[in-house]
């Protein structure tokens, strides 16, 4: 519906100019059919392929999304998350690998990509399984993680063409985790909304706050964000490292993401004041009813 009536307008109206005081009402109402066309091509991306090691015995059966965290499993916590920016379950990817019959099985709703290398490869090649559902846009999230609603209901309204979500508040969950310390903690550096640089080798007391797993491209920022993918791989594929010490298959996405800020892209952050956890091992889901309250 909205496909035709944007068509409609646009056979109606020409060139758009939205000062035309004649033409004004219609301009609106084409502006909002490009903009819900938009939403409804981009994708939610759930990564979720890895096993989560650290979790020990809880992901012996199940992969690590499915581990119950305040009385739910992950994956629907973040399922509620995507919700609030208008997305549906149906819409929603899922990239899976350590267990992925047991996610298919309890959510056949879910559309599907294997990453059939997963226990090679890292965080980057795993999201590029789902490449194809990129470049219309994007919100991705890693799959451990708890965060509220909030968090995505804010992001779809960026105006930047990457943003990051970014926890102001994460050191007060480091006080608790010693299984992961804050030089494991994916910290950025922000200079008003615009991130700087993102590495876990930012000393904690200069980080503008934890980078929590959730970002959303826009269709140019896709484009511009596969296009480095390509380039990097080009040259690093075949080479021992990427970056800090990684090789370019077991990169992380922030490792591409930092090597698009050097490269002169600009990426911006939506700063939240807590409402975020990471449950990357046993300790940290004992530990999440407490944080979280």
């Amino acid at each position: 519906m909205l496909d035709g009536l944007q068509r409609l307008l646009e056979r109606h109206l020409g060139d758009t100019q939205p000062n035309w005081d004649n033409r004004r009402p219609w301009c609106r109402l084409l502006a909002f059919c490009r903009e819900k066309r938009y939403a409804e091509l981009m994708k939610p991306i759930i990564i979720g392929a890895g096993r989560g090691k650290r979790l020990e015995h809880l992901t012996d059966q199940i992969p690590k999304t499915m581990v119950p965290i305040l009385g739910r499993p992950m994956l629907e916590s973040i399922l509620t998350a995507l919700a609030a920016g208008g997305f549906e379950r149906s819409d929603t990817v899922y990239i899976c690998g350590y267990k992925g019959e047991v996610i298919r099985a309890a959510y056949p709703e879910l559309s599907y990509v294997e990453n059939e290398d997963w226990a090679n490869n890292n965080i980057l090649l795993s999201l590029m399984c789902a490449r194809q559902h990129l470049l219309e846009g994007f919100v991705s999230s890693y799959a451990d993680i708890v965060y509220r609603s909030e968090a995505i209901a804010r992001l779809m309204d960026s105006p930047h063409d990457i943003t990051l979500v970014c926890d102001t508040d994460w050191r007060r969950r480091y006080q608790d985790r010693s299984q992961h310390p804050e030089n494991d903690a994916e910290k950025l550096r922000a200079e008003g909304d615009r991130i700087i640089e993102l590495s876990r080798h930012i000393p904690a007391d200069q980080a503008s706050g934890e980078f929590i797993g959730v970002m959303r491209l826009t269709a140019a920022g896709a484009a511009r964000f596969v296009d480095a993918f390509d380039q990097a791989a080009e040259v690093y594929s075949n080479q021992p490292v990427f970056r800090d010490g990684r090789s370019f298959q077991k990169a992380y996405l922030i490792d591409l993401l930092q090597h698009m800020i050097e490269s002169g892209e600009s990426l911006h952050c939506l700063p939240m004041h807590g409402g975020y956890m990471e449950i990357d091992t046993t300790e940290d889901a004992a530990c999440a009813e407490r944080w979280w309250g």
